[in-house]
């Protein structure tokens, strides 16, 4: 029994049985909306990383005007931290955060939120700091459809799917990767395949992209030249690939979490601004390496263009990966997407010259290397190998390396997964919540919501019927989704693999009975 008004459960439960138009027409109006404001973020943040680089050109010829740089840069870290302690769901990526909303375990203000990134992220890439923008495109679109389901009032059983479309469109229009948003909602945000989630985040994702497209133009993110497809006798290279990036994706999300720790030592510094440190750090790459500097966008096409020595390539990774340690660990509003990405470009591209020097590898194959470092690097340390697959495709305009993409992400993934490693937002969301501890989202007893959690092959739940199975108190079982049939479920109806299991829960209750949910239709 749930002790909850009748007509209160009555409505809710109707209300889900009838609204997969509803949710593909607001799918719509959120990606419009979301698509806009990222396209908004991502122009301004492309014009204050050229203002940043310009400013250090200058400089470079003029040290006199050093310190003048100097004060600006602690002004604008001020700002930022400023920003921070006003609204503490701004800081880092926003991908956690987000997922954390999501699963009713934090609570988030979509308008605070939604000015805060936008002027933190700007800030952040102004001065300099080796951020990206798509965490933060993710979030700003999830704030956006929080806020246009509380504007118009839409019941708690839709917001999570609008806020889900706002994200989806976030990282589409971030990209121009409309299947990436739709495949990231679905294996990253959720973890499940929901065809309600899927209704949603595809309607978002790909009114996004257009309108992406309309302002940035029709081609890949990252346009690179055709590259011939690596041939069957060399992929005993993708092999070795995959384990390397495994190994370093692990080593990223480590060193990621110590770094978050340093900074919790300097107790003498307020910790919203701590950011002032890779803001006065960025001048040293600013003036003699900004090649790490901003998201990695720029670094990842030179790596194509140019033909580094591979002392070179070695400095700029190292560089790369310790100055966005220091500028994520900071808690700046930023994310790691497209860092991460670069860093797995050089990883691949130091590879494919160093085969070539020892094994003599063919050099016109250095390039698929570092599209396909790109991918398993992002597979090891975000443990989402689908996405990583499909948005490396998406941004690169290719799809003729499907198979050594994917047989590097699956190497690279099963590495990262005998090491042990939990996925990088998992790990940041347990940080945040355990930060928040008694503030964090409890919600609210007298809201009803309902969960869709999936039943896996071999789950203690396949096979059993619905009287077998000992379900968490304080939920109701409202029906079971099998393909496309609606079942209502009664004592005797029986659970196969693959269906969805519908369940009726007052919000407060929400995040401990899924998680239940969750472990009894999982292996």
């Amino acid at each position: 029994m749930l002790g909850i008004n009748r007509d209160n459960t009555l409505k809710t439960v109707s209300h889900w049985h009838s609204f997969k138009l509803m949710l593909v027409l607001e799918g719509i109006c959120v990606g419009a909306l979301s698509g806009l404001v990222v396209v908004a973020y991502r122009f301004i943040l492309e014009k204050a990383g050229i203002l940043s680089k310009g400013i250090y050109s200058f400089l470079k010829h003029d040290y006199y005007y050093l310190p003048v740089w100097i004060i600006a840069l602690i002004i604008m870290a001020f700002a930022v931290g400023l920003i921070i302690r006003k609204q503490p769901m701004t800081k880092g990526s926003g991908i956690p955060q987000v997922e954390g909303v999501l699963l009713r375990q934090l609570d988030m203000n979509w308008l605070k939120v939604l000015a805060g990134k936008f002027a933190g992220g700007i800030l952040c890439i102004a001065g300099g700091l080796s951020l990206g923008r798509e965490g933060p495109s993710i979030q700003l679109g999830a704030a956006t459809g929080q806020g246009f389901a509380a504007l118009l009032k839409r019941p708690k059983i839709e917001e999570k799917f609008i806020i889900t479309g706002g994200a989806s469109a976030g990282l589409a229009a971030a990209f121009n990767a409309p299947l990436s948003g739709v495949i990231f909602a679905l294996e990253e945000v959720h973890k499940n395949f929901s065809p309600l989630i899927l209704l949603t985040a595809t309607s978002s994702a790909i009114t996004a992209d257009v309108i992406s497209k309309e302002f940035f133009g029709m081609k890949p993110v990252l346009n690179f030249p055709q590259m011939q497809v690596v041939p069957l006798d060399n992929y005993l290279y993708l092999i070795f690939l995959g384990i390397i990036l495994g190994i370093f994706g692990v080593l990223f999300n480590y060193v990621l979490v110590k770094t978050q720790k340093l900074y919790e030592y300097l107790s003498f510094i307020p910790a919203h601004f701590r950011v002032i440190i890779p803001f006065l750090i960025a001048i040293i790459p600013g003036l003699f390496l900004n090649e790490i500097q901003g998201g990695g966008h720029d670094l990842i096409v030179s790596l194509v263009k140019k033909d580094y020595l591979l002392q070179m390539l070695l400095l700029i990774l190292i560089a790369k990966f310790l100055f966005t340690m220091i500028s994520f660990g900071s808690g700046a509003p930023g994310g790691i997407f497209l860092p991460m990405l670069a860093i797995g470009a050089l990883t691949g591209k130091i590879y494919g010259v160093s085969m070539g020097y020892i094994f003599h590898l063919n050099p016109e194959y250095v390039n698929n290397f570092i599209v396909l470092a790109m991918a398993g690097y992002f597979t090891a340390v975000v443990r989402a190998p689908i996405t990583g697959i499909v948005l490396v495709t998406e941004m690169t305009g290719s799809f003729s390396h499907l198979l050594s993409v994917s047989i590097v992400c699956i190497i690279a993934y099963l590495t990262a997964d005998i090491m042990k490693s939990k996925p990088v937002y998992e790990i940041l969301l347990e940080r945040i919540l355990h930060d928040k501890g008694d503030s964090a989202f409890k919600g609210d007893e007298a809201v009803k919501v309902v969960l869709e959690v999936p039943v896996s092959m071999g789950a203690s739940l396949e096979g059993k019927m619905i009287k077998e199975v000992k379900w968490p108190e304080n939920c109701l079982l409202v029906g079971i989704r099998r393909g496309s049939e609606d079942i209502i479920p009664n004592g005797n109806t029986r659970i196969y693999a693959g269906d969805y299991i519908i369940a009726l829960v007052d919000e407060k209750r929400a995040p401990r009975v899924k998680r239940k949910l969750i472990k009894m239709g999982s292996i």
